[in-house]
């Protein structure tokens, strides 16, 4: 048996960083580690323009205008956004021009609209603006050969953004990890199925696949497997060579038809621990095969949620360096009663808000998953501590 940080370590000493990377589009980017230093090819805007919508000017001549103090400009031209002004404004002249279009050559300020008379001939300004007051510079947001975004950095909303305004149409990114994911049990079904005597829907499979979804990784290979250690051992061996990892659930405890102890047998596999020091889902087994790390969670449904994200998290961490696979922690002031007395070290359900957590009504038992909904964080228990009690500052795991 080991602790579950010496379990962190095992895993992780065997994981190693995806180094492999594709090209995606920028509509498929979003979360992903990127892959190369981002350079910017032009200036950014690639030339002067304009803040608001009013007239590009001279500001000297602008000087000192006011509601009292007005000047009749001559208005020499109009550009759209998008558009660009073929001629130099001279002194006493203006060219009407709405947001974002070039500011033309000669002119080194806008006026706003609101202080015109809207005039499309001869305009009248009754209000200063000073040189460059009202100006985008060419260059504003950034320069030629600039570094914007880092090999490593997580790409989000303003990141595509930024990769659009370059004209990106693609990013080089490191590849997403493929993961297998197999249920164990004869007694496990799929739903969809008839519900027949003696028989459970398999939960667990669609648990872990939906994790994998809600984090940003799609599954590579889904799958059930039978109570049988052969069958298992020849599936392991089938997909171990396109996997960066393995997860399973069930058959890690000590049960006649708990097969997975045999699976490592056949497969001539290195066992790198099996049990776990905590409680729910402390039979985790874990083993190399061919230089992958598989993971083989309790088939309990929520001895199996807790050693995801305990275990399963930390792996998939090393392997993507994504900050958000990380599991962290803080403190939260515990607003209802835990009583039942363990020993173990105990992680429990639950829900956190501004500081404060919550534990489910319910039932608490690792089988059971109704009371999972809406939990959003794991409270622990610390070993040889009997319960916890309302009031008290509590360690909680963030789920998301």
């Amino acid at each position: 048996m080991v602790q579950l940080e010496n379990a962190q370590q095992i895993l992780r000493s065997c994981t190693v960083f995806i180094h492999e990377t594709e090209m995606v589009s920028l509509q498929k980017a979003i979360g992903r580690v990127l892959a190369e230093d981002v350079k910017a090819a032009a200036d950014q805007p690639p030339f002067p323009r304009s803040p608001l919508d009013g007239y590009a000017v001279r500001g000297s001549d602008t000087k000192g205008l006011t509601k009292e103090q007005t000047r009749s400009f001559r208005v020499i031209g109009k550009i759209y956004a998008g558009e660009v002004f073929d001629g130099i404004v001279h002194e006493g002249e203006a060219v009407r021009i709405m947001t974002g279009a070039p500011i033309p050559e000669g002119a080194d300020t806008v006026i706003r609209q609101e202080w015109t008379d809207y005039g499309e001939e001869e305009v009248l300004i009754f209000g200063e603006s000073k040189p460059y007051q009202d100006y985008c510079f060419q260059g504003e947001d950034y320069k030629k050969g600039e570094i914007l975004l880092k090999k490593g950095n997580v790409l989000d909303g303003i990141s595509i953004a930024l990769l659009a305004s370059l004209g990106m149409a693609q990013v080089e990114v490191y590849r997403l990890p493929r993961i297998a994911v197999i249920s164990t049990g004869d007694e496990v079904i799929q739903p969809g199925e008839p519900l027949r005597p003696g028989k459970i829907y398999d939960s667990n499979l669609h648990f872990i696949c939906a994790r994998l979804k809600e984090m940003g990784v799609e599954p590579f290979y889904a799958d059930h497997n039978a109570d049988s250690a052969v069958c298992m051992a020849q599936k392991l061996y089938s997909i171990a060579k396109d996997v960066d990892l393995i997860i399973t659930t069930g058959g890690v405890s000590v049960g006649e038809k708990d097969i997975m102890h045999e699976v490592v047998n056949l497969l001539e596999a290195k066992e790198l621990f099996w049990r776990v020091d905590l409680k729910p889902g402390a039979p985790t087994l874990a083993m190399e095969f061919q230089g992958k790390p598989v993971i083989c969670l309790s088939g309990n449904p929520f001895g199996a949620a807790v050693n995801f994200e305990l275990l399963v998290r930390s792996v998939i961490e090393k392997m993507t360096e994504n900050p958000k696979w990380e599991l962290k922690k803080s403190n939260a002031v515990l607003q209802s009663d835990f009583v039942k007395k363990s020993g173990v070290r105990r992680f429990l359900r639950a829900y956190a808000e501004n500081g404060n957590v919550w534990l489910p009504d319910g039932n608490h038992a690792s089988g059971v998953l109704s009371s999972m909904l809406g939990c959003n964080c794991l409270v622990e228990i610390p070993e040889k501590k009997h319960g916890a009690k309302k009031g008290e500052v509590v360690c909680i795991y963030h789920l998301m």
